[in-house]
């Protein structure tokens, strides 16, 4: 009985093990707890916060940049704003041919990709940071500290991701009445691509569904894949050095840990970057075909 009370003691005050570690950092914060493996009466209240966080602040200094801007030599931040301003001016003209639509789309264009790139940046503060500083703040107010669950990379959550292409999909329905009129457009997705032929009606329609899910559901997929994996990784470099720091022959693990978390952060820095391009210019593309006529 003494030595199963010691055993009992050791995993009270043992931390996590690797698998229960990684659970713990994927889980959310929730409005309520999740039944079944869709819930969509469940809001992820850590995504919606960071998320809107990364909005705010991105708003803010694009505001303060237009504030201070000058005719004269610019700073590095207006130096750095002006160039990320005229590459997204530069693909919305070479995409979207409607100077009309343009003065909606440039700027959407230009507030993804910020908006994108803020939320991706998250990925790189220390994997147990801010989750940290939740549990000491959830259990400050009484709360059980092992259920303080944190996710502070908003793009690392699929409902995220297909809320923002599902966006895109309903701005791209509001262009092709737009431009096309309500009748235009249903002519369009009856007689294309395979012709307008009566016999061709349903499976064009059908053709057309699928492509706008098809185009919807990869949109956000892409997205969330790219930083799921990502995060992924930074929590099994942060296990290689709990390892090193948990025993005394784990110095070579602390240093690979060390060596890897730095090779991986310069590497992600192009993928932060780069999903969020991509996603811009899909928005663009998106919202250019939404303007052709089949």
């Amino acid at each position: 009985m003494a030595a199963e009370a010691q055993v009992a003691e050791h995993a009270a005050h043992a931390g996590p093990t690797a698998g229960e570690y990684i659970q713990h950092h994927l889980t959310h914060f929730r409005s309520h707890e999740q039944n079944g493996i869709i819930d969509f009466s469940v809001i992820n209240l850590d995504t919606l916060f960071w998320s809107l966080l990364m909005g705010v602040l991105g708003l803010w200094v694009l505001r303060s940049v237009a504030k201070k801007a000058t005719s004269g030599v610019p700073g590095r931040m207006q130096a750095a704003v002006e160039i990320v301003l005229e590459m997204v001016d530069n693909q919305a003209k070479s995409i979207v041919h409607n100077a009309t639509s343009r003065k909606f789309v440039g700027p959407l264009a230009l507030t993804v990709f910020i908006w994108i790139f803020l939320m991706n940046s998250m990925d790189f503060l220390p994997v147990d940071l801010l989750p940290k500083v939740w549990e000491q703040i959830y259990g400050a107010a009484g709360h059980d500290a092992h259920h303080a669950y944190m996710r502070v990379v908003p793009t690392a959550d699929l409902s995220a991701t297909l809320g923002m292409s599902i966006g895109v999909l309903l701005i791209c329905l509001y262009y092709n009445v737009k431009i096309k009129g309500a009748g235009g457009w249903f002519h369009e997705l009856v007689s294309a691509p395979f012709g307008d032929h009566w016999a061709l009606y349903i499976p064009n329609f059908l053709f057309q569904m699928i492509e706008f899910l098809a185009k919807t559901v990869s949109h956000g997929m892409r997205l969330f894949g790219n930083m799921y994996a990502g995060e992924l990784v930074f929590m099994l470099i942060a296990l290689m050095g709990a390892v090193g720091f948990s025993s005394a022959t784990g110095i070579t693990m602390w240093i690979v840990h060390v060596l890897a978390g730095t090779g991986w952060a310069i590497f992600h820095i192009l993928i932060v970057a780069l999903q969020a391009f991509i996603f811009m210019m899909l928005t663009l593309v998106y919202v250019g075909q939404a303007h052709d006529a089949h």
